[in-house]
């Protein structure tokens, strides 16, 4: 079969063997896959990265020993963690000490034709989902693990900085949730996605609302978002951050300490939460796919997402 290869910021396409199916696991032939900007960090040497990467996918079981899964379309859970420790057995599996994740920790990822997961991570996607729609049900879950950190009311308002793919996806989110969301980013094209949502938009500059809005989102994938975000954070409010920065983050910190400000850190959330959102159409994403490419291609594919105002970028099967 055909792999991805990251190793020192270079992309290569290689020959491997099928991966064997330990025993609860699943072997998947992959139908489609999402480049993020996780993805593009590892690139750049995030965790000191090598390997294959890949984490948003949606694909066919092949092999099973579990028959009921055999042809079903699936996603998954990307963290494959242990089932025993005691932060597991607390149903944080997600923080499990030993864990992998695929794609990113000791876990081989999705660019590949075939990937392999164990059946309690992987997800039927229903019919009405297409295959590329269900390619966001790992980002709409990042997304989703907001409102499972922070409880908003709703109708509250709500600031979400950076227009990428991720802040499209958070916005949509916490718009269909009920708050009043606005989004706040540097390209109207982008931010037009989702104004037919109700999401609210305005051009970033250098004068910013301080102190307005009781809970902000930093997606802005930069070192410069999350001081931007305590900035606009009222006293006492709460800043959830979600970019993922390859390398150390300066903030003054007395602004956070004298404004009693909460920062969350945020991530993985939970496909149970994203797949209806997708299925009754309250988040969109079709209008977030800026090109295609097969795996053969992936070199070419990776460029193309890493370039400015691209959006995502997927991954297909070279057969």
């Amino acid at each position: 079969m055909l792999a991805v290869h990251l190793e020192k910021g270079r992309v290569e396409v290689r020959k491997q063997p099928l991966p064997r199916v330990p025993d609860g696991f699943a072997r998947i032939r992959l139908l489609a896959a999402g480049i993020c900007s996780t993805d593009l960090e590892l690139q750049r040497g995030y965790y000191g990265f090598s390997g294959t990467p890949g984490h948003e996918f949606v694909g066919e079981v092949t092999d099973c020993a579990d028959a009921k899964w055999l042809g079903r379309r699936v996603c998954g859970e990307i963290n494959l963690a242990c089932g025993e420790c005691e932060w597991c057995k607390r149903k944080l599996g997600r923080h499990c000490p030993t864990r992998t994740v695929l794609g990113i920790v000791k876990h081989p990822g999705a660019f590949r034709e075939y990937l392999t997961l164990p059946t309690r991570n992987l997800h039927v996607v229903p019919k009405s989902i297409t295959t590329e729609q269900a390619v966001f049900v790992e980002p709409v879950a990042a997304a989703c693990e907001i409102l499972d950190q922070v409880k908003i009311p709703k109708g509250s308002p709500v600031a979400v900085l950076g227009d990428g793919k991720l802040g499209l996806l958070i916005a949509q989110v916490l718009q269909a949730h009920g708050a009043k969301v606005q989004l706040f980013g540097r390209h109207k094209e982008k931010m037009r996605l989702v104004e037919p949502m109700g999401v609210t938009t305005q051009l970033a500059g250098p004068k910013m609302p301080q102190r307005e809005f009781r809970y902000v989102v930093d997606s802005t994938g930069s070192s410069e978002g999350l001081a931007t975000s305590i900035a606009m954070t009222e006293p006492r409010g709460t800043v959830v951050m979600k970019s993922t920065v390859h390398g150390l983050v300066s903030i003054d910190t007395a602004v956070p300490i004298v404004n009693e400000i909460t920062l969350v850190g945020s991530r993985c959330g939970r496909m149970e939460a994203a797949i209806p959102l997708l299925k009754s159409g309250k988040v969109r994403v079709d209008g977030l796919i800026s090109d295609r490419f097969s795996l053969d291609r992936a070199p070419e594919a990776f460029a193309k997402a890493a370039t400015k105002g691209v959006m995502k970028v997927l991954l297909t099967s070279a057969s």
